[in-house]
């Protein structure tokens, strides 16, 4: 899973997060006409250094935004303020002003005297900062917490992963930890705000919630925190080991007196708000519901296609896969017996499935040269809590270090831990990442949230894995079996799509929602009531995956009904991750552009 910082599965949220409601905090006064006339003669002149300041602007408003994009921000003209995770702000007023700004400032320029690459970032920007302003009074309908895709659950993995490039970066965490008090606070205030206007969670969320935290929490002698923390000061080979040792323990004491208060407070906080959230039902029950939830499809998902046009488009594509699924299993009937007992695999491991995944997809997709990946293990206090999987993107000014996280919790192994890490590393979410950053594109890109194309992507290239993974799959029925897994991994989430909008726009109940799931064999009361929860606490969520998936399906399908014989696969991708993480209808304008 890509969000903003990291991919989800943490991006399974972007969630957009992450640290800020929105990334837009300040607009500094010197966009004007008098600052272009000395920067700019050219109009890409002007819009290049308009563009810039925006990046400036938004990068430095937070702390923990600033170091997972730019390691060395100086360079880039930057001076870094004091360290802090900012704050969730409870009135939009000021944040959709500036949207307006920035929106009146790029429409003024002469659009037809751009470069291509520029128009396409302008158009980017523009659609992005409209869709923000649209979210209007809806805003307290965002939830900054969450059991799995939260602020809270993803913050200990931010910070451990804060990587120290100089000095300045060692204080700046320590720093950072001293602000969580004040960040959950802002964050409990916001929470206060949507209780007051009915919008509080349901108890159910609540308790999912605290659960996290408190495992979080729990042995604080013991915290992975604390163990990474003294591994990256060893690495970062710069200091005495008296020099470390004395970091070391004020590292453990701001543990002890700061993240884990911080978190304390924020339980303490939250449980005074429970029974508050009346609706243990989709967002449409909520005033101004489904006007959030269209807000929240357009800025999730970089798709504007109505909702109805949505459910269409997923229905057609459940049936048609069903068909081709029953289609297979007719004519080779053995494959339920395989699937049943399971899929024997040839032993291999993680970083020799994405060494394999490195060649194997040149056959489609362009070459990635001199690349490297870390693999990293998801702490037991943490497990339960987040993805079976995530890939944290590297800071654009170093391409490294790009890490993928497996939680053992998911048990993956086999067919499902080689097309997962397809997704998280090739030619998913690392490969589409460091394609892109190599590019030097214009600075701005890599803020815009564009999950939609981030998760969309990844899950596009997981049918070339299940035919890549056939090679590795023990018997002589690999194809089919491989290509039977694909139908079943896709009707999930085609399903599961669906039911997120009968859920969210439809209101269907989970009585409803059972009644659909039984029809598709699901019938376990444990695993519906989980399944409607999940869908409850993550609006949008699967459609970021699997509509992201259906958009650059049906954009290669138009493609190739267009070109006819002179349609090019590989030149195909080679466009798609040359446009870059873009919404939409960006990227339909764009296909056939020359950069």
């Amino acid at each position: 899973m890509k969000d903003c910082l990291m991919s989800l599965k943490i991006r399974k949220n972007k969630s957009p997060i992450f640290i800020t409601l929105l990334l837009i905090l300040a607009l500094l006064t010197g966009l004007t006409a008098g600052y272009f006339s000395t920067h700019g003669i050219t109009e890409n002149g002007k819009f290049e250094a308009f563009s810039g300041k925006v990046f400036q602007n938004e990068v430095s408003g937070s702390t923990l935004t600033l170091h997972y994009t730019l390691a060395h921000p100086e360079k880039q003209g930057i001076r870094r303020k004091k360290a802090s995770l900012g704050t969730v702000p409870t009135d939009m007023k000021n944040t959709y002003q500036i949207c307006s700004q920035y929106e009146k400032k790029l429409k003024s320029f002469r659009y037809s005297r751009l470069s291509t690459e520029n128009q396409l970032t302008l158009d980017s920007m523009l659609l992005y900062y409209h869709t923000e302003k649209s979210l209007g009074d809806n805003y307290l309908l965002q939830e900054p917490l969450g059991p799995s895709l939260g602020i809270q659950a993803q913050l200990p993995v931010l910070l451990a992963e804060y990587a120290f490039y100089e000095d300045r970066d060692i204080t700046d965490y320590l720093t950072l930890l001293t602000t969580i008090r004040p960040y959950f606070r802002s964050i409990l205030e916001f929470e206060k705000k949507k209780s007051e206007a009915g919008f509080f969670m349901s108890d159910t969320t609540l308790d999912r919630i605290l659960a996290q935290c408190s495992s979080f929490i729990r042995n604080p002698d013991n915290s992975y925190m604390l163990n990474i923390f003294q591994k990256k000061l060893s690495e970062y080979g710069k200091l005495s080991v008296p020099e470390q040792n004395a970091l070391l323990l004020s590292h453990q004491n701001l543990m002890k007196t700061e993240v884990i208060p911080a978190y304390q407070e924020l339980m303490t906080g939250l449980e005074a708000l429970r029974g508050t959230g009346k609706n243990t039902r989709g967002l449409t029950y909520f005033k101004g519901g489904k006007a959030y939830y269209l807000y929240l499809l357009q800025s999730q998902t970089g798709s504007y296609v109505p909702v109805k046009q949505m459910e269409k488009r997923l229905s057609r594509q459940l049936s048609d896969e069903i068909g081709i699924a029953g289609t297979i299993l007719r004519q080779n009937p053995e494959l339920l017996t395989t699937l049943s007992r399971g899929i024997t695999f040839r032993k291999i491991k993680p970083a020799q499935m994405l060494n394999a995944l490195q060649q194997k997809i040149q056959t489609d997709f362009p070459p990635l040269t001199d690349v490297t990946f870390e693999l990293r293990t998801v702490h037991d206090s943490m497990k339960e809590y987040l993805s079976p999987a995530f890939y944290l993107t590297p800071p654009m000014d170093t391409g490294t270090p790009n890490v993928i996280y497996i939680n053992p919790a998911a048990s993956y192994q086999g067919l499902e831990l080689f097309t997962t890490l397809a997704h998280e590393g090739f030619p998913g979410h690392l490969y589409q990442t460091v394609t892109f950053q190599r590019q030097k594109s214009s600075n701005i890109r890599n803020l815009l949230c564009t999950s939609g194309f981030a998760e969309g992507w990844a899950t596009y290239i997981e049918p070339y894995a299940y035919q890549y993974a056939a090679d590795y799959i023990q018997d002589p029925s690999a194809t089919e079996l491989a290509r039977i897994s694909w139908l079943n991994r896709s009707i999930n989430l085609c399903m599961y799509s669906l039911l997120d909008i009968e859920i969210h726009y439809n209101g269907w109940t989970q009585a409803e929602a059972a009644s659909f799931l039984r029809a598709f064999g699901i019938e376990d009361s444990a695993v519906v009531s989980e399944i409607y929860q999940y869908i409850l606490e993550t609006p949008g969520n699967y459609l970021k995956y699997y509509w992201g998936y259906l958009s650059l399906l049906d954009l290669r399908t138009s493609e190739q009904n267009r070109l006819g014989q002179d349609f090019d696969l590989k030149a195909f991708h080679s466009q798609i991750l040359k446009i870059g993480g873009v919404q939409f209808p960006v990227l339909e304008k764009y296909i056939d552009a020359e950069f």
